[in-house]
This record gives C-alpha cells, sequence and structure tokens, in this order.
C-alpha cells in the first residue's frame, strides 16, 4: 500500500523533495510575516467568493477572520518563522484538522487555484520565481496529502498512532 506522502506525489506530479524545498530555505526570513498575512487574505477573499457553491459551502462552518488567522500563522511556522500556530492551537495536525471536510481531487484543484492566484497577487515583487515555485510545490503536494489522509479515513484504514492514549495528543482533539 503506498503512504500518504507516496500518493501526493503521484495526484500532485510533485515529489517529496520539491515539496519540502522549503525546508532547505527560510522563506519566513525572505518574505516577511506581512507576505503571509496578505496571502492569506487574499485567499480567503477569492474561497468566500467563490462563484462555485460546492466550494464556497465547505468553508460554511468557519470565520473567514479565523480561517485567515489559522492559515497565516501555519504558514509563518512552516516556513520557518515563529511557532504562532502551535502557540495558539496546538500541533497543526493538518489531516486530523480537515477531517471533517469533504477534501476531494476536485476541491484540491480549486483550493490549488484560489492559491495559485493569490500567491502571484500577493508576492508580485520578488525578482525571482524561486519562492513561489517552493510555496506552489509545497501547496500542490499537501493539498492531494489531505486528499489521501481523507481518502484513508473514509476508507476506516487509520489506525490510532501509538500515542493517541495521551490527553494532549492531536489524535484526541478531533
Amino acid at each position: 500500500m503506498q503512504s500518504l506522502q507516496q500518493k501526493a506525489s503521484e495526484w500532485s506530479g510533485v515529489s517529496t523533495a520539491d515539496a519540502f524545498a522549503i525546508d532547505d530555505a527560510n522563506l519566513f526570513n525572505k518574505l516577511g510575516l506581512q507576505t503571509f498575512v496578505t496571502l492569506s487574505t487574499n485567499f480567503y477573499n477569492r474561497v468566500y467568493d467563490d462563484e462555485e457553491e460546492w466550494f464556497r459551502s465547505i468553508f460554511a462552518t468557519s470565520e473567514k477572520e479565523n480561517a485567515i488567522q489559522n492559515q497565516y500563522e501555519f504558514l509563518v511556522q512552516r516556513m520557518g518563522g515563529p511557532t504562532l500556530y502551535s502557540q495558539r492551537r496546538g500541533h497543526p495536525a493538518l489531516i486530523a484538522r480537515h477531517r471533517p471536510f469533504p477534501v476531494t481531487h476536485q476541491a484540491a484543484d480549486r483550493w490549488l487555484y484560489h492559491m495559485g492566484q493569490a500567491l502571484d497577487s500577493s508576492i508580485p515583487d520578488i525578482d525571482d520565481d524561486d519562492s513561489k515555485i517552493k510555496l506552489m510545490n509545497f501547496f500542490r503536494h499537501t493539498a492531494y496529502f489531505l486528499v489521501a489522509g481523507v481518502e484513508q479515513k473514509d476508507q476506516n484504514l487509520h489506525t490510532p498512532c501509538k500515542d493517541a492514549a495521551l490527553k494532549q495528543h492531536p489524535c484526541k482533539n478531533f
């Protein structure tokens, strides 16, 4: 059976090495906090104004301002900045946090469309495209990683990890 990372690479067309090239460059230091706030704001403005009702409905139970904050704090942390997200919300546990939502291939494609548009409008002045490429590779791989994780849940293949019995473990939070 393929791992979630292998499925994500296959479905996204992005190798794990390319997806995690962000770990070789501190994009937080390069781009700064405001870039991630702007990116997340532009992204969620697009999502909440999406013409497709099925896509907007995925986000219907989330307050837009909270979604923006969650995303930019996660991105800041993941891109080498301070651990804002974990300090406020705990372990990111992306699959567990996205399990309640219909994360499908179609939804991932739509999400990536909006993220690409938001990225282009949020980081227009970068001299080279290296940061944008690294971010989009990470986003593509991660979107399909979530699809694979949710599909695995839907197939009842998830078994709790060895630490799931711990009170504060991410598997217990959802």
